[in-house]
């Protein structure tokens, strides 16, 4: 692989003479250059850069249906993009317009428990980063650890718990993306998370606000682990979003988080969970998702 005519990070010069002028590189060093050839192929599809990003969580698949004069992007066709293999990730992107701004929504991830590395899960956040897009919300389907949050309430994420064992950051810093060092103080944009709730408010859309904890998956938690959240401080458990909303703060967007509750955790129910259960609960909250984020594009381009 070329180098990137940008020059070269700090950190990456320092490891490029540890290891000498002729050793192989690991991959992640040279993901800038990866994720530019990915986010060139993905602006000649779309023909525009976008202002506002959506990354969808399993099964949603609301907003698509809001966009005109949609451009479908399949996520195999673009350059180095891992493609999702859990039910209820499609794996396309979806350009478009909504009330006069440049949306595009990435409908499926691919996550760390199957066998993805960070660089991997984090890869639709950074080519959103470099398409040009300013803001980014994430949206995920999740267990309610707070007894007083339902199955059925869209959770606006304030902040979040890190229980994956690992950062995406880990291992050399390219300057190119962002500093070494982030400040995770206000990950989720206020702004954003203020206009989200007004928009619900005006939808009807029952909604509630907590933290989200991020575990490492695929197993769901035990009783014992759903108490040990609750301890903690978490309101709502899933297996993704965190490390992409860390990735997005590097870059310096702005971070915007919808949990969908599609069941209580398993010491609150009683109840065995499935993942068919939560993609059909998923699916019943569509339209709640779609009717919210139709408002939120009305009044955010005002």
């Amino acid at each position: 692989m070329q180098d990137s005519p940008i020059s070269k990070s700090s950190n990456f010069k320092i490891l490029e003479a540890a290891v000498g002028p002729h050793a192989t590189i690991p991959q992640f060093c040279m993901k800038y250059d990866v994720v530019e050839q990915a986010k060139n192929y993905l602006l000649d599809k779309i023909g525009a850069k976008p202002d506002f990003a959506i990354i969808m969580g399993s099964g949603v698949s609301a907003v698509d249906e809001l966009l005109t004069h949609a451009v479908r992007v399949h996520y195999i066709t673009i350059p180095n993009c891992p493609v999702p293999k859990v039910a209820g990730h499609s794996g396309q992107a979806i350009f478009g317009k909504a009330h006069g701004m440049n949306v595009i929504v990435f409908e499926g991830r691919v996550h760390h428990y199957e066998g993805y590395s960070m660089d991997e899960v984090t890869f639709c956040a950074r080519l959103i980063g470099r398409a040009g897009a300013k803001a980014l919300l994430l949206t995920n389907a999740a267990g309610a650890i707070n007894t007083s949050f339902r199955d059925g309430n869209l959770m606006l994420i304030s902040d979040h718990i890190n229980l994956m064992g690992t950062n995406p950051l880990c291992g050399p810093n390219d300057d190119r993306w962002g500093p070494r060092f982030v400040d995770q103080t206000g990950v989720y944009d206020a702004e954003l998370r203020r206009k989200l709730q007004e928009a619900a408010k005006y939808s009807a859309v029952d909604v509630v606000e907590g933290v989200y904890a991020a575990v490492p998956g695929p197993s769901y938690e035990t009783p014992a682990e759903v108490r040990y959240l609750r301890a903690i401080g978490a309101d709502a458990v899933g297996m993704s979003t965190v490390p992409e909303a860390i990735v997005a703060r590097h870059m310096g967007l702005k971070v915007a988080g919808i949990s969908l509750l599609t069941n209580k955790g398993a010491e609150t129910s009683g109840r065995h969970i499935d993942h068919n259960e939560v993609l059909n609960k998923t699916a019943q909250m569509n339209a709640d998702v779609g009717m919210l984020l139709l408002r939120f594009f009305e009044t955010h381009v005002q």
